[in-house]
């Protein structure tokens, strides 16, 4: 397994692996399957204020993308919110939708699934610090 380095926005724990119902995903550099639209609003700086994002890590950094009002449609497709340039993930692989108590995230019948820390899921109440899995690429939700 290769080592990263934790940068300001990682957290100390090792390095996220994720179980799926095959075995251990290996992950991909999340942050290269980011579509140049979501890096431009993304953040590399831990935020001054309160908030809910979803991170991303790549080899030596990461990001937080910040979860708007309303829903977060994620996927491979072009008219994604959250655009993933990866194959595992399907077109419309899940959808992030922001209320007043907390996130909840539901499969939208991908291929792979939607894991929430290591367990398949069909829709999750989130957690700050829970894993996400989509296909071969791995996100962590936080509420700052």
């Amino acid at each position: 397994m290769s080592s990263i380095r934790p940068t300001p926005l990682m957290s100390t724990r090792a390095p996220i692996r994720s179980a799926t119902a095959e075995g251990l995903t290996e992950r991909v550099d999340a942050i290269a399957c980011l579509d140049e639209s979501v890096r431009r609003k993304a953040i590399s700086e831990r935020p001054s204020g309160p908030g809910r994002y979803l991170e991303v890590h790549g080899p030596g950094e990461s990001l937080l993308i910040p979860i708007g009002s309303g829903v977060m449609h994620i996927g491979r497709g072009l008219s994604a919110d959250l655009h993933l340039d990866e194959k595992s993930v399907s077109r419309r692989h899940a959808m992030l939708v922001e209320r007043p108590g907390g996130a909840r995230l539901l499969d939208d019948r991908s291929s792979n699934g939607t894991f929430v820390n290591g367990r398949r899921i069909v829709q999750a109440d989130l957690s700050n610090g829970d894993v996400i899995v989509l296909g071969r690429v791995v996100l962590r939700y936080l509420e700052i």
